[in-house]
């Protein structure tokens, strides 16, 4: 029994939701010369808070050590950098940002989104822990902190005069341990009619699409609307609209301002999503508790057909190094022997290998040379680019596989 509290109430954290044995940080890769190297494996248990709802890993490693050298830039997905494209056009039109605006990004990463921005003349900001992919965006001339947010980094800022028209972070909200810090630090940071907005997967998304391989040391929580609009109320922020999205395999895009702001009106869609939620049993320790049978069996069947593809004399490879992967590879158990390698567009993964499974990253050229009867898609998420993108795998006969939601050839 874990002796955890929850991050958000400090309840007990006594319900399990999903437990994924040991695994190691999901983007700790590995250089050659560290293959015969000790590695460290932390429990992989998610939680459920019987308080508030909030779905949470216990920290084993401080957010030092998983993200001030990070191996994930966002811009090495098109679709990814489409999406950001779009975004920055609908918020510019709705929110009627200019060059007398300041936007402001949490975990802006290699400048993937602020670019478009800039490209508006809307004056812009990274923070951004990991000084690595920081530098990438400062080369880009945009300007970059190089430390995590929370409520010192605000009032630092706020100290310099800076506050945020439009406050924005993707993929951001499941990294933080304390996330009461870092929402009471967004309140401090945004102007008096300012707008925040937030992306990030919902629980209730993971839980429909079976996304259990998106759970991994370096997301702490996995955040349902109703509980997303618990946390930011308590530090004085109220969610006027909320939107779902398809990206990350189902993410929510909520909206905030001051819960003081005069004018604020809530869109019908705050309390769609509340009911929605509710009606599917978010606010029933039972329904979360119940999820583990369905990752189990699908391991089973994963297993089931590498076994049989390999019986068969099929070779396997993978395409992408995510860190998802990661969570599934090493749940199930899966090395070389039935993936041969993986390939990945990045060249800050090529030529490592994965953590736990040692699997090789090569470039997606390596698919040419061995041409192999498989190709697993390890982010999903990516399919149609991924498949639109090496479609000249079926020349040889090759075929793609997802193993999300559950086991898919696609012919």
């Amino acid at each position: 029994m874990s002796n955890a509290k929850c991050r958000f109430c400090a309840a007990s954290l006594k319900h399990s939701f999903c437990d994924l044995g040991m695994s190691p940080l999901s983007n700790s890769y590995l250089g050659a010369g560290q293959l015969h190297l000790k590695e460290s494996f932390y429990p992989l248990h998610a939680r459920v808070c019987a308080s508030c709802f909030l779905v949470q890993l216990e920290e084993f490693e401080s957010p030092d050590n998983i993200f001030s050298d990070y191996a994930y830039f966002s811009s090495y997905s098109d679709s990814w950098l489409k999406h950001a494209e779009q975004y920055v056009n609908a918020m510019a039109e709705r929110f009627g940002l200019d060059k007398s605006s300041r936007v402001i990004e949490l975990a802006s990463n290699d400048g993937y989104l602020l670019q478009y921005f800039k490209d508006k003349h809307v004056p812009v900001m990274g923070i951004e822990p990991a000084a690595n992919v920081a530098e990438v965006a400062r080369k880009k001339g945009i300007e970059t902190r190089v430390e995590f947010f929370g409520v010192d980094t605000a009032n630092r800022l706020l100290a310099e005069g800076i506050r945020a028209d439009l406050l924005l972070g993707n993929n951001v909200l499941a990294h933080v341990p304390d996330i009461n810090d870092f929402v009471a630090g967004m309140k401090i940071l945004l102007h008096p009619d300012g707008v925040i907005t937030m992306e990030f997967p919902g629980l209730l998304q993971l839980m429909n699409g079976n996304q259990f391989d998106t759970i991994y040391h370096e997301h702490f929580s996995y955040i349902s609307f109703t509980v997303a609009e618990r946390i930011f109320a308590r530090h004085g922020i109220t969610l006027f609209d909320v939107e779902e999205l398809p990206t990350h395999g189902g993410s929510l895009r909520i909206y905030g301002c001051h819960a003081e702001k005069p004018d604020m009106q809530v869109a019908a869609s705050v309390a769609a999503a509340r009911e929605r939620e509710a009606e599917s049993g978010l606010l029933n320790v039972e329904t979360y508790e119940a999820f583990s049978s369905q990752v189990h069996e699908t391991k089973r069947r994963l297993l089931e057909f590498l076994i049989k593809a390999r019986d068969a004399g099929k070779r396997i490879a993978a395409y992408g190094a995510p860190a998802k992967g990661n969570t599934l590879l090493n749940y199930c158990g899966i090395r070389s022997d039935f993936i041969e390698y993986t390939v990945d567009r990045s060249p800050h993964k090529q030529g490592s290998y994965l953590p736990g499974t040692h699997i090789p990253v090569y470039a997606p050229e390596k698919l040419l040379e061995t041409r192999p009867d498989y190709v697993v898609i390890l982010p999903w998420n990516l399919r149609d680019e991924i498949i639109d993108t090496m479609s000249h795998i079926r020349e040889w006969g090759g075929k793609f596989v997802v193993f999300i939601p559950g086991v898919e050839v696609i012919e």
